[in-house]
């Protein structure tokens, strides 16, 4: 039902897109046009059942229009079926080793830059054909040639490119209900029809005996070093493309994830029928994909089923191409190839500084060959990441006590040092210097530089400090360990979780400005650390437990539970009290924590954390006096007066303590007269936690519900650590 409901509308739409550019890009690339409805039927039919995308669309592709067009010309057609059929093999043999993901490495810019050449190409020779003339063998020629192609014009198949590229640019500001007849097709029937109604002499695409004509593959003859390095040219261009529109087309929909080793090996196996039925090399083709998506594509059988009716069209209603003209077919060519050239894509590389590589790699396709364009944009995008993997940043300041502090992030490399070596001259002689190491790697070229520095410095009456924030590479290379081949073990944990009072380095610090300074610290030091995290979390919160605790400034729920940014949604309040619904004097701050948790965060579990020495149930046991000059506390502790009765007259062992835990297990019941929290944990969505930590121990127990048989609380250790086991 769901086939019938939304793939087969879609499969219709992607014919109807896929019959028109099949047929322009196999004349672009000199083959016979029946080839490009060979490969589109290949590439619905048998990429699209064993392909391991959902709804991606695969057939010929216009960015190897260039290399098949010189294998034609070199090989001839019947030899350039053979090279497709090897290429698939090898496509296979990636998939089954899991090689899929490899492709992925290669930089956008690289891709979106062999596509613009490729498409300027296309533009430029389809450009001669709308004019009336023929395509040139070379971009160059075609740049040539063409202020003598516009001297010898033909009138009216200029016109017919013409009209064609104008409807393809007005189509998409027409009705929606117009535009539900793809651009492509429409400016081709528009074209057809026109050039029929007043007779305009237009050359006409002619299938007639493409069947008959038909004749097996055969081995191309030449160098086979040439003929290998085209079989590999052609996989790895046909699989890159594959496997980059996999994954655009995973984030246009929402359904089961592509497995690229799967769709890998799948357009092998396209490849491989398609060149023994004589067809172009198929990939998957990011338009069609999307034409497919937009239509409402749900499974792959939208991708077969257009294959499906390619198949029946060209054996049916083939004779009705030969009413196409061939400048229409032309003039949708310079169209898509211009179109290639996206702003988007343009603005994203800018984003990342990486316009040198597709303008690099957009010239080289275009003036030298694109095997030449791709691996100078590659060997460009490479030299980019080794600058910036090596580029070294170097912050210097001075402290208030007179302290100079430099910090240096980055990858240490010999490629660093010049700069590395200068920052660290400039620093005056005999000053007391901090130097903080924020790096992931250091070469041996570094590392003398570093330590020669100090050497120097420590000889002049310096004295210099190395703090190293990650691996210790700098004191496992001074002590003259060996460094390689592993990375040195993680250091310990950092100074974060100290009190302010037992740290050296602020122990002159005003109590005034230690929240300033903190703030600075974290700046200076964890924010680096921790930014990719937030950046993530920017956007949304998605915590999995409420943790209602106490206000007590010696306990630190991340720290006692080694949790995270985004893990908890924290509620701290005198004593860890949790109102009973409905319960007098009112407190809508804890219930709306709980309502916004349950309801709109869907936390999965409710924690209450009592603590050992908890001043709330101090009071309660003094009684009232203890806070009758304090009124708003008084009123806020008679929430625990549940907890002081259910102790009753128990003098067994420490009372306070015995209080403690025991009001954990009252606020655990007291969540529970909560509708929405009762209903969820009875139906085993939502699960009740308490914990206790003791203090001078640093340990957290867990604390059970209670029940009848348990009047006074137990706890329940957790695991011990594995020193104590």
């Amino acid at each position: 039902m769901r086939t019938l409901r939304h793939d087969l509308p879609a499969s219709l739409v992607v014919f109807l897109v896929a019959v028109p550019l099949s047929l322009g890009i196999a004349m672009a690339a000199g083959a016979p046009l029946a080839a490009g409805l060979i490969a589109a039927v290949a590439g619905g039919i048998v990429a699209g059942w064993l392909g391991g995308s959902p709804v991606q669309v695969s057939g010929p592709t216009a960015s190897l229009t260039v290399v098949i067009a010189g294998l034609v010309h070199t090989y001839g057609w019947r030899a350039t079926c053979v090279i497709t059929i090897l290429a698939g093999t090898v496509q296979v043999l990636l998939g089954v080793f899991k090689a899929a993901r490899a492709a992925l490495a290669v930089s956008p810019a690289v891709v979106h830059g062999m596509l613009a050449g490729v498409g300027i190409i296309i533009a430029l020779s389809q450009l001669h054909v709308v004019l009336g003339g023929s395509s040139q063998h070379s971009a160059l020629a075609n740049i040539t040639q063409l202020p003598g192609q516009l001297m010898n014009l033909h009138g009216h198949k200029v016109m017919v490119g013409v009209l064609t590229i104008l409807v393809l640019l007005v189509w998409g500001r027409l009705p929606k209900h117009i535009r539900a007849i793809p651009a492509p097709l429409a400016a081709l029937l528009v074209a057809a029809g026109t050039a029929w109604l007043f007779g305009w002499n237009v050359t006409r695409i002619d299938l007639t005996g493409a069947i008959a004509s038909w004749a097996p593959p055969e081995l191309p003859q030449g160098d086979w070093h040439h003929v290998a390095g085209a079989v590999l040219l052609i996989a790895l261009l046909a699989g890159a493309e594959s496997l980059l529109c996999c994954v655009a087309t995973d984030s246009m929909h929402g359904g089961p994830r592509a497995d690229l080793d799967r769709e890998l090996s799948g357009q092998g196996v396209a490849n491989v029928v398609s060149g023994l039925l004589g067809g172009l090399p198929v990939a998957g083709v990011i338009v069609r994909s999307t034409t497919n998506i937009r239509a409402g594509a749900r499974t792959r059988w939208s991708a077969i089923l257009h294959g499906v009716w390619v198949l029946l069209f060209a054996l049916c209603l083939g004779g009705t191409i030969q009413l196409i003209p061939m400048e229409a077919l032309a003039a949708l060519l310079v169209f898509i190839g211009i179109r290639t050239i996206s702003l988007g894509h343009i603005r994203k590389v800018h984003g990342h500084n990486e316009v040198p590589v597709y303008v690099i790699t957009m010239a080289g396709v275009i003036l030298v060959g694109l095997a030449e364009g791709v691996l100078a944009g590659l060997a460009l995008a490479a030299l980019l990441a080794l600058r910036r993997l090596t580029r070294v940043t170097i912050d210097k300041r001075e402290e208030p006590d007179g302290r100079l502090h430099t910090t240096v992030s980055g990858s240490l490399t010999f490629l660093g040092v010049p700069r590395l070596t200068q920052e660290l001259r400039e620093i005056p002689a005999g000053a007391a210097v901090d130097l903080d190491l924020n790096i992931d790697f250091m070469d041996n070229a570094a590392f003398e530089a570093i330590h020669n520095w100090r050497q120097d410095h420590e000889r002049l009456g310096g004295t210099v400090t190395i703090d190293e924030l990650h691996d210790e590479w700098y004191t496992i290379a001074a002590s003259g360990a060996r460094m390689s081949p592993a990375k040195s073990p993680p250091k310990a944990a950092g100074r974060w979780w100290l009190p302010w009072t037992h740290r050296d380095s602020d122990a002159s610090t005003s109590v005034e400005c230690r929240l300033t300074w903190g703030a600075d610290e974290f700046h200076r030091r964890t924010a680096p650390l921790v930014r990719p995290i937030f950046t993530e979390l920017a956007a949304k919160q998605q915590p999995t437990h409420l943790f209602i605790t106490c206000a007590d400034s010696r306990l630190m729920p991340s720290l006692i539970t080694s949790s995270g940014p985004g893990d908890l949604f924290t509620v701290r309040n005198i004593g860890n009290l949790v109102p009973r619904a409905g319960a007098a004097p009112s407190d809508d701050s804890v219930a709306a924590a709980i309502e916004y948790a349950t309801r709109v965060l869907g936390v999965h579990t409710i924690t209450v954390c009592g603590h050992s020495g908890c001043g709330a149930m101090a009071a309660l046991l003094a009684g009232p006096a203890a806070t009758a000059e304090l009124p708003q506390l008084s009123r806020w502790l008679q929430h625990g007066d549940l907890s002081l009765t259910g102790l009753g007259g128990d003098d067994a062992g420490d009372r306070l303590d015995v209080l403690c835990r025991l009001n954990v297990q009252q606020q655990l019941e007291n969540l529970r007269t909560y509708p929405g929290v009762d209903e969820q944990v009875a139906a085993g969505r939502l699960k009740l936690v308490g914990l206790y930590f003791d203090i001078a121990s640093a340990r957290v127990d867990i604390v059970p519900p209670r029940s009848p048989d348990l009047p006074v609380a137990t706890t329940t250790s957790l695991p011990p650590e594995p020193s104590q086991r």
